[in-house]
């Protein structure tokens, strides 16, 4: 099956605060206890999201209504930061977050992101701050990313340059992002290459 290309992605945002938010915080290592990722978007910052004494939601972002359905994250400095589990873009992904715009990433949680299709741009910390206000005071604000032209626009006048690696970008856009999917779809070149082998 062919990999769709990913140019672009639109939808309302959401800030979270704070700087270095590691993987534990994007998702607490309990529920790692998985043999597929499904199911694990429920647990996506679970332990800021809900008071760990009573259950009760907390004042967390992601827990008010007016950013219900949000999926594009605006985030701070060393995004994803921390353990390199897989399961952290996963659960983002799964909560339904299209795309991640950061002042920075660290580099395995952005190559784990890439793989499932989910693009991680970089940010002047001065254009968050504007696009994170102007979602706060309108949340039916669009966000666009454009990966082709690395771009990010909003429905309300922003627009401003991001940064991605030339890589990552060229993965995106010409559908071969998934290098489990590349394999499947090219089994059959891997065997005539493998009998070509002496040592296969």
């Amino acid at each position: 099956m062919a990999i769709e290309p990913v140019t672009q992605v639109t939808g309302r945002g959401v800030f979270i605060p704070g700087a270095d938010i590691d993987t534990d915080r994007i998702i607490p290592a309990r529920f790692m206890k998985c043999v597929t990722f499904d199911g694990l978007g429920e647990f996506a910052f679970y332990d800021v999201r809900f008071n760990p004494d009573t259950g009760e939601k907390t004042d967390h972002p992601l827990n008010d209504e007016r950013f219900k359905g949000a999926s594009i994250l605006l985030a701070g400095v060393n995004f994803g930061c921390g353990s390199s589990r897989e399961h952290a873009p996963q659960s983002l992904k799964k909560y339904g977050f299209d795309g991640v715009i950061a002042e920075s990433f660290a580099e395995i949680f952005f190559g784990n992101s890439t793989t499932l299709g989910m693009p991680c741009v970089v940010a002047s910390a001065e254009n968050i701050a504007r696009l994170r206000a102007d979602v706060e005071a309108d949340p039916s604000v669009e966000i666009t990313i454009d990966i082709e032209n690395l771009k990010v626009f909003s429905s309300s006048g922003m627009e401003f340059n991001v940064e991605m690696p030339a890589s990552a970008q060229e993965a995106l856009v010409s559908g071969r992002w998934d290098p489990i999917q590349e394999l499947l779809d090219n089994s059959s070149a891997i065997e005539t290459t493998a009998e070509k082998l002496f040592y296969v």
